[in-house]
């Protein structure tokens, strides 16, 4: 369905975006969508390339928040470009987005509470750091935050199998976790588990915060190293009330809604980049920009991109000078003395640049 009608075919008479403003909504989240997609790949793209990485959990654990935040953010937008072109899809498909998506948020606060107990045992137990936080024991951390997270949504599946009709997944529908999802007791579930679920990470964070500030207070050295570690839970802690907005913004969205209802697309938007689009900076931001070692090899592997494309391109140029000329020659435009000397010219940026001479 086209941009203009998506809301009032489905909206409950709320107004409608002009194609215009919607365009420019739907290219702005795209255009954040791929800067952060370039910072995140980068990251990978850094990790992967140095083993060492390997064999340190804090970097294990940094990286796969950056790739839980990078699956996010592209389900995310996913999901709010496809609800301006289609606005309605097949319920199957919005299930299994809606589960991957509501998997990816869950994950996030828990992996926060684990980079908080490793900075909590790097300061306070240095001495049993090594054999406390080994690579083994953080993949064994990851599967249980995996494990805790699928839960989660594989109960809201298997009470959606038991409530609806199977036809109903053959149905086509307005892709949000309310519509896919409408048992009330799946709402009550998910209420005393998010309760269960934040209180353990919120707890978690402040005594591993709490520790290390009176770790501060009684060392004598050191102290650049812990105050990092404590700015860092501090981060941790702004991570986990961004996350929060994701559970509470429904009702928040809907109280201002009523209160403001000519805005309503507005607050949609908004709510839209605070929840989800701004939150996913702050991952690079703690890691990739605040640790310096990760940022030495970062900066590096990027100025080396730039290097090679800058050290490409004449030779590129050169190869396109070439084939034109000789196509050109091919038809007699040009004589044998000039054919000589862009070949002999050509060959030699060939030879520096390691060109294929194509035929």
């Amino acid at each position: 369905m086209n941009f203009t009608s998506q809301m009032s075919v489905g909206g409950g008479g709320y107004p409608k975006d002009s194609f215009s403003t919607a365009l420019t909504k739907n290219i702005v989240a795209i255009l954040v969508w791929l800067a952060l997609s370039f910072i995140n790949g980068s990251m990978v793209h850094t990790f992967l390339k140095h083993n060492f990485f390997y064999e340190d959990p804090r970097y294990i654990m940094f990286i796969y928040m950056v790739i839980n935040d990078a699956l996010q953010l592209t389900l995310v937008t996913a999901l709010y470009v496809v609800s301006y072109i289609f606005f309605k899809i097949h319920a199957s498909v919005c299930c299994l987005l809606v589960m991957t998506a509501v998997l990816t948020t869950r994950s996030t606060p828990l992996i926060l509470a684990g980079m908080a107990v490793e900075r909590y045992l790097s300061i306070c137990f240095p001495l049993h750091y090594g054999h406390t936080c080994t690579v083994s024991r953080t993949i064994a951390l990851i599967v249980v935050i995996l494990f805790l997270t699928v839960a989660v949504p594989l109960t809201d599946l298997l009470v959606t199998l038991i409530k609806e009709p199977l036809g109903f997944f053959r149905t086509s529908i307005f892709c949000d976790h309310s519509f896919i999802f409408r048992d009330r007791s799946i709402y009550y579930k998910n209420a005393v588990f998010d309760s269960i679920y934040f209180s353990f990470v919120t707890l978690t964070l402040l005594y591993t915060y709490c520790k290390i500030m009176l770790t501060a207070h009684a060392a004598s050295t050191d102290l650049v190293s812990i105050k990092r570690a404590r700015n860092t839970v501090l981060l941790h802690g702004v991570q986990l009330l961004l996350c929060m907005l994701a559970f509470v913004v429904p009702s928040l969205q809907a109280a201002l809604i009523a209160l403001f209802p000519q805005f309503v697309l507005e607050i949609r938007y908004i709510f839209f980049l605070l929840v989800y689009i701004i939150p996913r900076f702050l991952s690079p931001m703690i890691y990739g920009f605040r640790d310096e070692k990760f940022r030495k090899y970062w900066a590096r592997n990027l100025t080396c991109r730039r290097n090679n494309i800058s050290r490409l391109w004449p030779a590129m140029k050169v190869n396109l000078k070439f084939r034109r000329t000789y196509r050109s020659n091919e038809i007699g435009m040009i004589t044998g003395r000039s054919k000589r000397h862009i070949k002999r010219h050509f060959l030699a940026f060939q030879w520096t640049y390691q060109l294929p001479l194509d035929s």
